[in-house]
C-alpha cells in the first residue's frame, strides 16, 4: 500500500519555495506555535481542511508537470513531522524515469532530531532552514520553543553539505534589533559560511489574528535588515524580500 500523509495544500508551480520552478507540497501540522506564521491553517495536526494523500497520488500529479519543473519542495506546517512519507515520496520520484531528474528539497523549521535527518538527508539535495531568532529567549517568545534543536540541525546540515538556504523572518519589535541581526550574521558567517540567506520582512496578510496588529517593515527597514546580515556573511549571499 502506498504510504500516505495529511496534506494541507499543493502549489503546482512555485518560484518562492526553492530554486527554479517547483512543485510545492504543504503538509499539515507543525511542532512550533509561531506568532508570525504565514500559513496558520497548516499549524494544527488535524483540521477539516486537510486531506489524506498517498505517495502514488502525488507522483501522478507531478509526472505530467515534470518537463516544466526544476524540482519539488516539501514544506508545511513542518515537513519533518511526516518524515517517513517524505522519504517514501522522494524515493518514488527518484525511481520514476519521468521525475528522476527533479531536485528534492525540504523546507523546515529545524525542530527535528538526528533520526529524522538520518532518514531524509540521503534523499534530498537540500534543506531550506527557518531560523526565527538566534536568541533562545526571543525564539521562545516567537515560537513557544527554544532554538537549541534548530541550531543543532543547522550545524548538522552544514556538516553534510545539505543546507541550501537559511531563511530569516524579521518581525518588527520582536527580532529586528540591530544587535540581534548583527549577532545572527556573525553566527551564520562562522557556522554556515557560503550558505545563502533570505531575509524576509514580516507581512501581516494571511497571519493569525494575534499578529495582525504588527506593522510590516518599510522598504528602508527591510534594506537595513539585509545590510546587517550582509555585513557579516557578504552581500552576495543575501536576498531581501
Amino acid at each position: 500500500m502506498s504510504p500516505s500523509a495529511l496534506l494541507a495544500d499543493v502549489v503546482p508551480f512555485s518560484w518562492v519555495d526553492g530554486p527554479g520552478n517547483r512543485f510545492a507540497v504543504f503538509l499539515q501540522g507543525c511542532n512550533l506555535d509561531c506568532l508570525a506564521c504565514h500559513n496558520p491553517h497548516t499549524m494544527p495536526r488535524r483540521t477539516p481542511r486537510a486531506r489524506s494523500v498517498t505517495v502514488d497520488e502525488l507522483l501522478d500529479q507531478v509526472r505530467p508537470l515534470a518537463p516544466y519543473l526544476s524540482g519539488v519542495t516539501v514544506s508545511g506546517g513542518e515537513a519533518t513531522l511526516q518524515a517517513g512519507f517524505v522519504a517514501a515520496w522522494f524515493d518514488a520520484l527518484r525511481a520514476d524515469p519521468a521525475t528522476a531528474r527533479l531536485t528534492r528539497f525540504v523546507d523546515s523549521n529545524g525542530c527535528a532530531d538526528d533520526a529524522v535527518w538520518d532518514l531524509l538527508l540521503p534523499r534530498t539535495e537540500g534543506v531550506m532552514l527557518d531560523l526565527k531568532a538566534l536568541d533562545p529567549g526571543i525564539h521562545k517568545e516567537l515560537t513557544g520553543s527554544d532554538n537549541l534543536q534548530v541550531l543543532q540541525s543547522l550545524e548538522r546540515l552544514v556538516e553534510e553539505s545539505k543546507l541550501a538556504e537559511v531563511r530569516l523572518l524579521v518581525v518588527p519589535g520582536r527580532n529586528d534589533s540591530d544587535d540581534l541581526l548583527r549577532r545572527t550574521g556573525e553566527y551564520l558567517a562562522l557556522h554556515a559560511p557560503g550558505v545563502p540567506v533570505k531575509v524576509i520582512g514580516f507581512r501581516p496578510h494571511g497571519v493569525r489574528a494575534a499578529a495582525r496588529s504588527i506593522p510590516a517593515p518599510t522598504d528602508e527597514q527591510r534594506s537595513g535588515y539585509g545590510a546587517a546580515i550582509a555585513s557579516a556573511v557578504g552581500p552576495q549571499l543575501v536576498t531581501v524580500v
